[in-house]
């Protein structure tokens, strides 16, 4: 299932997101302005957003093709169980359109000016709090995915479920912080969304079924 999702993303499909997230820091300065301090100080909140909105972008690819042509009733008559199965889907995902923001983050970081430092903050933060977004996102997807249109659904029914990760996701990205306490948070969420996420997408797609 891994190497399948990995394959038909290969077409090209997963790099929207990646445009997209160019797109988001690209044409935040022309609303900012010109002020560099300013631009660094917002920056990491910029890329989090960002990746966040990037990541929403593909939810629609997640579940909602095999549901058109029959996948997912192969899933439900696998021997394997359907949580592994939708946890392999949420892995390739987060491979396909998560890890390509983290990579990127610090080269569009410096287009907003924020420093080396925070830079690669951000990038930790990223690789780990975009997990649980993703996790989140095959929730939503596996609630919508028998509706039309429902790619346009699930962000919004996973928004709310998300801004825990964004706020302590931001707050990782400080620079100024000694601690580490809302990287640990961040870490507990991703695990928490990692553990019950691919559960409750399964549940889903069984109700679905039935």
């Amino acid at each position: 299932m891994l190497m399948r999702d990995l394959a038909l993303a290969s077409g090209g499909s997963a790099g929207l997101g990646l445009v997209f997230f160019l797109l988001v820091v690209t044409l935040t300065p022309f609303a900012v302005g010109p002020d560099l301090a300013l631009l660094a100080r917002i920056g990491p909140a910029i890329l989090w957003l960002g990746a966040l909105l990037a990541t929403l972008l593909g939810l629609d690819r997640l579940l909602q093709a095999d549901h058109e042509d029959g996948g997912l009733d192969l899933m439900y008559l696998a021997s394997a169980p359907l949580e592994l199965m939708v946890g392999a889907k949420i892995l390739a995902h987060w491979l396909t359109t998560c890890l390509p923001l983290v990579i990127a983050a610090p080269l569009f970081g410096a287009m907003l000016d924020v420093g080396p430092t925070t830079s690669l903050r951000v990038a930790l933060a990223l690789l780990i709090g975009t997990p649980a977004l993703a996790c989140l996102g095959a929730v939503g997807a596996a609630l919508t995915v028998g509706l039309r249109r429902g790619g346009l659904l699930a962000p919004v029914l996973i928004l709310p479920l998300a801004i825990p990760v964004l706020i302590f996701g931001v707050a990782a990205c400080d620079a100024t912080r000694d601690d580490f306490a809302p990287l640990g948070v961040l870490g507990g969420l991703a695990l928490g969304y990692a553990v019950l996420g691919p559960v409750a997408a399964a549940g889903a797609l069984k109700l679905l079924r039935d």
